[in-house]
């Protein structure tokens, strides 16, 4: 009896994890319908990863709190809590999200991350002692400003006027105050699941390498990094210590440098973070084959995507991996290089991408019992 691991992020506006994970044990059921599948949704710490651990079966209780949206507004973002463990996961997409800013009105410069500060703070009332918070997929380019005021960082221009929400107002900073800061955050650890490594400004920044699909022009972009310049000049004065060029200061439009100079914030890859809530690699063991994957997959998903991640894992344990992507894109095959043996896009067929979100989970089932197919004739051949 086959022992089959199935491992897909979600299908981005089409399949939640889960979804696609039973879709795929679907499709291969037709062929081997006595394997044994175990299936572990996974995310990478971005969109997703709150939902993940609440449906992985580890007691994780979903929790609501109604926090600030990225321009403000309310929003009731899902968190996730493990009592017995004292652990609180959160997502800042769920308040700080770009998915919550319709695409004519984003803008880098006014997104404000006080939600993702208020969705911590829900967390602290609930008896926290450790915080994982999933930082991908921000609306903001804001140093964590926002995050840091809902703590109570007081942050004010040289009128002593509180500062306004958004990165763009950073340039008028002149002072930090941190008598109101929560003092229950000495007495937690937070951990940031993220796999961005950017620097916090600079070509290589948050403004300069995020800021577009958030909303920015170039000159946007250039204020705004002079901005987050800045607000490090008055955060290094304050605490006797310069994070700017720590790895991930830049993540999320500066959250990563905000948690990590104010609160010193771990950082871990979101697919590890993920891997080990669901318990992945105990799933590996003796498996003798993986399939990831999500909607698409190119280059980019060797930055620690969920597909690249899995494969790490499934190195480990010696299990080939293939990958089940709505779309591969340019430089997929560098994957061959990591552990992945194939990949696999779902469209058959020239069609809308409407049709393709809307079929996602047949075309999931068809790709699926294709490969059990093909690898029942592979197994069957002469050598």
């Amino acid at each position: 009896m086959k022992t089959i691991v199935i491992a897909p992020d979600s299908f981005k506006e089409s399949l939640s994890a889960r979804g696609v994970a039973e879709a795929i044990r679907d499709g291969l059921a037709q062929v081997w319908p006595d394997a044994e599948y175990r299936l572990r949704p996974m995310a990478d710490g971005g969109e997703g990863t709150v939902a993940v651990v609440l449906d992985a079966g580890i007691g994780a209780q979903p929790r609501t709190a109604r926090v600030h949206g990225p321009l403000g507004g309310d929003v009731d973002a899902q968190w996730a809590w493990l009592p017995q463990a004292r652990l609180a996961i959160l997502d800042m997409a769920a308040a700080s999200g770009l998915m919550l800013v319709d695409a004519d009105r984003r803008d880098a410069g006014l997104a404000c991350s006080h939600g993702t500060g208020e969705l911590m703070r829900a967390a602290l009332d609930a008896g926290a002692q450790r915080i994982i918070i999933g930082i991908g997929g921000s609306a903001t380019n804001d140093g964590g400003a926002g995050l840091l005021r809902a703590l109570g960082v007081q942050l004010r221009d040289a009128a002593a006027r509180p500062l306004p929400p958004g990165g763009r107002a950073l340039q008028a900073l002149a002072s930090i105050d941190l008598t109101q800061l929560d003092p229950r955050l000495a007495h937690v650890h937070v951990e940031v699941a993220a796999d961005v490594r950017n620097p916090l400004c600079g070509p290589d920044g948050a403004s300069h390498i995020f800021g577009p699909q958030k909303g920015a022009d170039a000159a946007q972009v250039q204020q705004l990094d002079a901005a987050l310049w800045h607000f490090a000049d008055l955060c290094a004065q304050t605490l006797g210590r310069d994070e700017r060029d720590s790895i991930g200061a830049g993540a999320a439009g500066g959250v990563g440098f905000a948690l990590k100079a104010f609160f010193g914030a771990t950082f871990r890859p979101g697919v590890d973070v993920v891997a080990e809530l669901v318990g992945l690699d105990d799933a590996l063991r003796d498996a003798d084959l993986v399939i990831t994957g999500e909607g698409r997959v190119d280059r980019q998903t060797l930055n620690g995507k969920t597909p690249f991640g899995v494969a790490r894992h499934a190195a480990r344990h010696h299990a080939p991996v293939l990958v089940l992507a709505g779309s591969l894109g340019d430089g997929y095959e560098a994957l061959y290089e990591h552990g992945i043996s194939a990949a696999f896009s779902l469209v058959p067929r020239p069609m809308p991408l409407s049709d393709a979100l809307s079929g996602a989970a047949p075309l999931l089932r068809e790709r699926a019992r294709d490969i059990a197919r093909l690898w029942q004739a592979a197994a069957s051949a002469p050598s």
